[in-house]
């Protein structure tokens, strides 16, 4: 056992799972809250809107951390980052991976009871199923708060009160799963876009459906004019423009589809590969049985009596039988840039001797992994704080780096303004920019066109060095 002082993580999630793991594993106890599993007033268990089980770490949405390619993608990036600072939440996301593409997606199950038992069985980590409803009258000193886009009002309000700043919403929608064994075969096929090879080596990772003109025209039609959920008070947030449901998407314009998730470039339909559609719906394995596939890009707010009807006009999904419906929630993020330092903490508190931060989507990143990356720092941050010792932010070269200093508005162009702040997910943009290469490393000359993805991969080359030095003295400094 230890006489160190507990850090209390409020949210069972991506971020507060990761956060929790990187404070024990720093040796530091933990006492991780979850509302989800525990009872109510009328005795049933608490859940949400969204989710579907009380694991931890549970995916809601999409089941794709997105492009595994970190020498010219920035999530793939991030992803080798996170590796390398020993995450949780990538160990078991790589344990669990399912073919899909460039991508790399997971068995949603799978992961979610993986993270769960090592959460669990760590010995520094106690899970208490309940929800906190105050951060006040407590004697925590020490608190991360990874509650997520659903955070409770009750925990809202009193955030609002501690920050003195109001907060933002803005909804987030969730795509329909279908029963592969329900997808007619004779019609659709599987190829992944470009024929690109994923993680596991798999080149026909998604189901493809092909559209005709008329088809796509009709899928349109019926897509605009079937009913939509009507939340009423929520009428006033806004939609984050990375996760807009399909039927927003298509009142932008007809063609918004056609050069968004259903555009049809980079695949060949093998029954007549002379024969280009005019739009393609894509599927994507969502378990490592292979016996579920979500539909790629159709967070929907469709009615669920009408989703049926209408996923069923597309070609192959005629007899579709779906595991689970689309669906709509709120998602809660806080004015991070003037409210937060550099280190995650809420700034009002820093000297009244407690230290609350918060981390995940609540800070004003978007996506699983960023989520995740906000939580490991926040976790590795309140360690230091235990410890005793001092520990700085990766450098903005980072990915890691250029999060904190994007939700922070930190001093580099990529940091955001305190008037404009918006959800985001990782990008190049947010990193300080290198000039485009002209020469290769043989002093070739590098063609226009593939200067941009060559700028890439020296700006990934950068940050993970530059990571590797900043580990290597953050290690220095936890040793001494």
């Amino acid at each position: 056992m230890t006489d160190i002082s507990p850090v209390h993580v409020i949210g069972g999630g991506l971020a507060g799972s990761e956060a929790s793991w990187q404070l024990a594993n720093s040796g530091v106890p933990v006492i991780l809250h979850e509302m989800r599993g525990a009872p109510s007033n009328d005795g049933r268990a608490i859940t949400t809107d969204a989710h579907q089980t009380d694991d931890l770490a549970e995916l809601v949405c999409s089941n794709s951390f997105r492009s595994d390619e970190w020498q010219f993608n920035a999530v793939g990036l991030l992803h080798e980052e996170m590796r390398r600072m020993n995450s949780l939440i990538m160990a078991c996301a790589d344990k669990h991976q399912v073919p899909a593409g460039g991508a790399l997606a997971v068995d949603r199950e799978g992961f979610a009871q993986a993270v769960t038992q090592a959460i669990h069985t760590h010995p520094l980590i106690t899970v208490v199923r309940e929800e906190v409803v105050s951060l006040k009258n407590t004697d925590w000193d020490s608190i991360i708060c990874a509650t997520g886009p659903l955070t409770s009002q009750s925990l809202s309000d009193v955030i609002l009160e501690l920050s003195g700043e109001g907060h933002l919403s803005f909804f987030d929608a969730i795509a329909p799963i279908v029963h592969t064994e329900s997808i007619n075969m004779d019609i659709a096929w599987r190829q992944s876009r470009y024929d690109k090879e994923g993680p596991g080596g798999d080149a026909a990772a998604y189901i493809n459906c092909p559209m005709t003109k008329a088809e796509y025209e009709a899928f349109i039609d019926a897509l605009l004019d079937g009913p939509k959920a009507d939340f009423k008070d929520w009428e006033h947030v806004p939609y984050f423009d990375g996760c807009l449901p399909i039927e927003v998407m298509a009142e932008r314009g007809r063609e918004t589809l056609r050069h968004g998730p259903l555009k049809p470039v980079g695949l060949t339909n093998p029954r007549d590969p002379l024969v280009k559609a005019h739009a393609i719906v894509q599927l994507r394995q969502d378990n490592a049985l292979g016996t579920l596939y979500n539909m790629v890009g159709f967070q929907t707010k469709l009615k669920h009596g009408a989703q049926a009807d209408v996923f069923r006009l597309i070609p192959g999904l005629q007899n579709a039988q779906f595991a689970r419906l689309g669906g709509l929630h709120r998602n809660t993020f806080i004015q991070s840039p003037k409210i937060l330092d550099r280190k995650l903490r809420l700034k009002s508190l820093n000297n009244e001797g407690i230290s609350l931060r918060f981390a995940g989507q609540i800070t004003g990143v978007e996506g699983y992994v960023e989520s995740s990356a906000i939580g490991l720092l926040a976790g590795r941050f309140a360690a230091a704080d235990r410890l005793g010792r001092d520990m700085m932010a990766p450098p903005e070269t980072t990915a890691m780096g250029a999060l904190i200093n994007h939700i922070t508005g930190g001093h580099l162009e990529g940091g955001a303004s305190q008037s404009t702040f918006q959800p985001m997910n990782i990008n190049y943009g947010l990193l300080p920019p290198l000039e485009a290469p002209k020469v290769d490393e043989n002093g070739q000359k590098i063609p226009l066109k593939e200067r941009g993805r060559a700028k890439k991969r020296l700006m990934s080359l950068r940050a993970l060095n530059d990571l590797n030095s900043w580990l290597d003295e953050s290690f220095k400094k936890v040793a001494g």
